[in-house]
């Protein structure tokens, strides 16, 4: 069962071992929790729906109005979220919750909202973290359509290697679906146990491995969009000349353009080998260098992160296991690697001739940049827990600590420049409340001309949730602002939603929104669609 406010299945938890107890009180303080609501008492204050009976026969099943279920689909997984389901002041819930089976039924859902004048937002895994699923205030009553029974793998080209899904699909589906047939997507973002097909075309999702499967628009080969206007048809096409790409403007639309149903990807074939490897540089520099002379000279790699030199100490503080990295410090520092270290992570996918060439071609980089290769424990072991690190915002808050993250994308000759604005900021943002702010960052996708920046910020929660809301506004909003403005896009991996929405006209420009509010009016001219997503 999920959590119904949180992170993932309630059943699983991942514990924050004691060193790292210490190590985070030592920097920030110990904290002190606040107390959570509980289910019953949040569905206590569900109000009564104002969704009207359907008259279109079949409609009404469709719809789920009880107060648990509109609970569980009122809120995504932003810090804000996280502390409106922890508090119980929702503050806004859907009138009801659609889980359509079929395209046709979606059809019928749009001709419901555009009969009522009612709102509908696509739901896929609830893993938003920019508020794409929430919904606005308003006096229009509101559907939230859950995608989840839209699931199967539906049809399977094995000449062209183009997989159909229904929209609605989650990572592990996917992979399982495929996996029978001896294929892959290799698609894995963070939010994989969660996230969906649909979803992750809707918010331009990239996933860890993207060096070697590409991001979701090298992946989206066509599909099925269901709209107020009728159905668009994206067919599968290699390649085309002909005008602009109508499969683009879906990319990232956010569910304003209409419903995704049906989603066609590039596959591969499963790997005969993937290997996952940790190397330590001594400082920042040389670390990112070897970074990005691997991806410009375009070494096989299938997954590379770097941690900056205070991830590095962090993720080392809270693995546990005291004496063993204790070792590894000690050898590190003899190898050159000491205060200050910096660790790559790197991922090699493929044939076993593939895998042993890019190897002994990212060591020989490596080396030149006096890196330390330490095999493949330490990559084995992130591998085990690419996708279970989100569950630790669920031990931090047991702790008194709240954590968020911001990221995105810039230039090479931008990234530190940009970094430190980031980090500073954060890092001194809660000063006026005489409060510490613990703040580390890792490159996690790297392209010839850049890379992301993925930055993660704990601090104390407060003696409220108000001012607690307070002081994750402060930091979320003016760092966001200054990204902007210091040449890095407001989200290279998840999208814009609502909470970004403010930001986006600095990166797209007067025009730009233009033509953005242009095809939204297009498709949707009564703004019945996820309104105030991606556009305010």
């Amino acid at each position: 069962m999920r959590r119904w406010n949180g992170w993932g299945d309630e059943t699983f938890n991942l514990a924050l071992p004691p060193e790292g107890k210490g190590f985070l009180a030592g920097l920030i303080g110990r904290g002190q929790p606040l107390p959570d609501a509980s289910l019953p008492e949040v569905c206590a204050r569900v109000p009564e729906t104002r969704l009207p009976t359907p008259t279109e026969p079949g409609l009404a099943e469709l719809l789920d109005t009880s107060p648990e279920a509109r609970v569980r689909h009122a809120r995504g997984q932003s810090l804000a979220d996280w502390l409106a389901m922890r508090s119980g002041e929702f503050g806004v819930f859907p009138d009801g919750v659609a889980r359509p089976r079929s395209a046709r039924e979606v059809q019928g859902l749009l001709r419901y909202a555009s009969e009522h004048d009612a709102h509908l937002i696509p739901y896929g895994g609830g893993t938003s973290v920019a508020g794409h699923i929430n919904p606005p205030l308003s006096d229009k009553p509101l559907v939230t359509v859950d995608m989840g029974e839209m699931n199967q793998l539906t049809d399977l080209d094995r000449e062209s290697q183009i997989a159909t899904f229904g929209a609605g699909t989650p990572g592990p589906l996917v992979e399982s679906q495929l996996r029978a047939h001896g294929y892959t997507l290799g698609h894995f973002p963070q939010s994989f146990e969660l996230s969906t097909i649909g979803g992750w075309v809707a918010s331009r999702s990239s996933g860890q491995q993207s060096l070697r499967y590409g991001r979701i628009e090298q992946l989206f080969a066509g599909g099925r969009v269901e709209t107020l206007q009728g159905t668009l048809e994206l067919p599968t096409i290699p390649a085309s000349s002909a005008g602009p790409d109508i499969r683009e403007m879906v990319l990232g639309s956010e569910g304003r353009f209409g419903v995704i149903t049906e989603v066609k990807v590039r596959i591969s074939r499963l790997p005969e080998k993937e290997t996952f490897h940790v190397v330590f540089f001594p400082d920042w520099e040389q670390a990112r260098g070897a970074c990005r002379e691997l991806v410009q000279n375009r070494v096989q790699l299938s997954m590379l992160r770097l941690s900056n030199a205070l991830e590095t100490e962090t993720q080392l503080a809270l693995a546990g296991h005291p004496r063993l990295i204790s070792l590894l410090e000690r050898y590190l520092s003899i190898r050159g690697a000491g205060d200050g270290k910096c660790m790559m992570t790197f991922g090699l996918t493929g044939s076993r001739r593939q895998v042993s060439s890019a190897l002994g071609e990212t060591r020989r980089t490596c080396s030149d940049y006096d890196g330390v290769y330490t095999g493949t424990h330490l990559g084995d072991k992130w591998a085990e827990k690419r996708f279970t690190m989100p569950y630790l915002r669920e031990a931090l808050w047991q702790l008194g600590y709240a954590v968020d993250t911001l990221e995105t994308a810039t230039d090479w000759d931008n990234v530190d420049n940009l970094l430190a604005l980031m980090e500073d900021n954060l890092r001194h943002g809660l000063e006026g409340d005489n409060e510490s702010v613990h703040v580390f960052t890792h490159l996690s996708h790297f392209y010839g001309q850049g890379c992301s920046i993925y930055t993660t910020y704990v601090f104390r929660v407060a003696d409220s949730y108000e001012a607690t809301l307070a002081r994750w506004k402060s930091l979320k909003h003016s760092t966001s602002e200054m990204i902007v403005r210091n040449g890095g896009t407001i989200s290279h991996q998840h999208g814009v939603g609502k909470d970004h929405a403010r930001y986006l006209p600095v990166e797209k420009g007067e025009l730009g929104m233009l033509a953005i509010r242009s095809l939204c009016q297009t498709f949707d001219p009564d703004a019945l669609l996820n309104p105030g997503t991606l556009v305010e």
